[in-house]
């Protein structure tokens, strides 16, 4: 019963949440302006305030008169300073943690942790959170997966004066609701620090599977749990064994930690249960599973569409957009508003041009730019999202792919919203066990071609994959010149997930990693071929 009176505390606790969103989705104007001055006044003794005169800004024209636009190089030197042991240059709240981004490409980033940024986060779960039971009530009877990746290396960080990474994301929340949101979790924060993927995997199936009443599963990109359900055909019998025994097998050396975390006991009646109905009927293994919470949206699409049919009885929720820096969307009322009262937004249109909440317009594509308690000021987020709609008199969005992320070599000018619009019309009845599709360029300067690693059922037609990229017409100039060749189609392989983010490098947080459709950097054929 535990998990089911932690899951309805949590819920009674964010009652007062949900209505204050509501509130603000009413007027979302008054929110942001509001919300503006509050940061501004808290803020202005600040060094970041003094530089930026904070005392003269009035509102939003002052503000953007004053406070450029920042990328994250740009806050970088401030942040050093933040790890080194400064005070906070940014802003006025002490920093609890630097929290490393798990971007598709590129190093890795260090995000400034602050009270104030926790209290907006939990200004957008809180009524995530409420929306979700009130809409699937029986997820309340029982536990909750959230993805929980392997630790990210830290060694780079080491002599760091402000902790670097979380244990798990209810860090994010903090307090009582941190503990609560612990006491109704199906696998404890500890399997992170397991540093082999097989072990890993193994042990969070098992903690899923040992869970008759699973009430909800919130990963962030599908792959992941695309991944730890692929890897029990591997490792069913020994799963089961762990189960029916509560002990673990000898050769699977395990820290005496994590042991003691998982609180293993012996359930034969579970084991059978299980056994007699196979890996391949988890929809089976789990009659009580009311929602699967991920990513939908771009390039994630085409592995939410095989966790859909695995579970064609679950609710799958498209998770908002949520990134390490801040929250731009939520899931609510079958929607996905901005979190108008997390932040202060800013949008920027594909000519560099800000607009206004109010000059939005439905269909049309925009770069996020985020202000935050945490110090970020005029961040380009670098994430681009379509309007769909309005949830009162606030914008709904979706998530269409990263700014700029566009492959150039001899100017044909491949977006990754196009590609990923091109890869969802290849994709067949059937995507595959562990869906991948990126678009690559290979070749040197003088010529080149596009490889689609591809393992989503059978492969596409070349011709057809050159003709649907020559829709582009940059792209198709530069066929015809013959500076590109045709496109190639290159099997990817089995888990190639999993062989993707072993090139990005260790410092990555498995769970919340995106595969692009569309990769910036060439060599991507010469890995899968090599790793195959």
């Amino acid at each position: 019963m535990m998990p089911v009176m932690a899951n309805l505390a949590w819920l009674a606790s964010q009652t007062g949440a949900r209505s204050r969103f509501l509130r603000q989705l009413a007027d979302p104007l008054g929110t942001q302006a509001r919300l503006l001055r509050t940061l501004i006044s808290r803020h202005a003794a600040t060094e970041f305030g003094r530089q930026h005169h904070f005392d003269r800004i009035d509102g939003a024209s002052a503000f953007v008169r004053q406070v450029p636009l920042h990328t994250y190089e740009e806050l970088a030197p401030a942040i050093e300073r933040i790890r080194r042991g400064e005070p906070n240059p940014l802003g006025r709240d002490p920093v609890t943690h630097l929290v490393p981004t798990s971007g598709s490409s590129g190093a890795a980033k260090l995000i400034p942790f602050t009270a104030s940024l926790q209290r907006e986060f939990q200004a957008a779960i809180g009524p995530w959170i409420c929306d979700l039971y009130r809409a699937h009530p029986r997820a309340l009877l029982g536990p909750s997966y959230w993805a929980i990746s392997p630790a990210p290396d830290l060694a780079a960080w080491a002599d760091s004066a402000v902790p670097v990474g979380f244990e798990d994301d209810s860090q994010y929340l903090g307090g009582l609701r941190q503990r609560l949101v612990a006491s109704a979790l199906a696998a404890p924060s500890a399997l992170r620090t397991l540093t082999n993927r097989d072990t890993f995997n193994l042990l969070t199936a098992v903690c899923l599977l040992r869970q008759a009443r699973l009430g909800v599963i919130s990963v962030w990109h599908p792959s992941f749990l695309l991944l730890v359900l692929n890897s029990l055909r591997g490792n069913w019998e020994e799963a089961l064994e762990v189960i029916a025994t509560g002990r673990l097998a000898p050769a699977r050396p395990v820290p005496a930690a994590v042991v003691r975390a998982l609180a293993l006991r012996a359930n034969p009646a579970r084991a059978r249960r299980l056994r007699s109905l196979g890996p391949d009927r988890l929809a089976d293994v789990w009659p009580g599973l009311s929602v699967i919470s991920c990513w939908t949206q771009g390039h994630a699409a085409l592995a939410a569409a095989e966790v859909a049919r695995r579970f064609p009885r679950v609710t799958l929720q498209p998770k908002g957009l949520l990134a390490t820096e801040g929250v731009v969307t939520l899931p609510f009322a079958g929607q996905q508003p901005l979190a108008v009262g997390s932040h202060v937004y800013e949008f920027l249109d594909p000519e560099g041009r800000l607009e206004s909440l109010e000059t939005l317009r439905v269909g049309a594509v925009y770069e996020v730019v985020l202000t935050t308690g945490g110090g970020l000021w005029r961040y380009r987020l670098g994430d681009c999202v379509r309007v769909t709609g309005r949830l009162a008199a606030t914008p709904c969005l979706e998530f269409v792919g990263r700014a700029g992320a566009v492959s150039d070599r001899f100017g044909e000018k491949l977006s990754e919203d196009f590609v990923a619009a091109v890869l969802r019309g290849l994709v067949r009845d059937t995507v595959g066990e562990s869906p991948f599709a990126m678009l690559a360029p290979e070749g040197d300067g003088t010529r080149g071609h596009y490889a689609l690693l591809w393992d989503c059922g059978p492969a596409p037609d070349e011709a057809q994959l050159d003709r649907l990229l020559c829709q582009n017409p940059h792209y198709d100039w530069c066929r015809r010149l013959g500076q590109l060749e045709r496109a190639r189609v290159v099997p990817a392989g089995p888990c190639a997930f999993q062989r993707y983010i072993e090139r990005l490098g260790p410092q990555r947080r498995l769970g919340e990693l995106k595969p692009p459709a569309l990769a910036q950097e060439g060599g991507w054929t010469a890995w899968f071929t090599r790793q195959s």
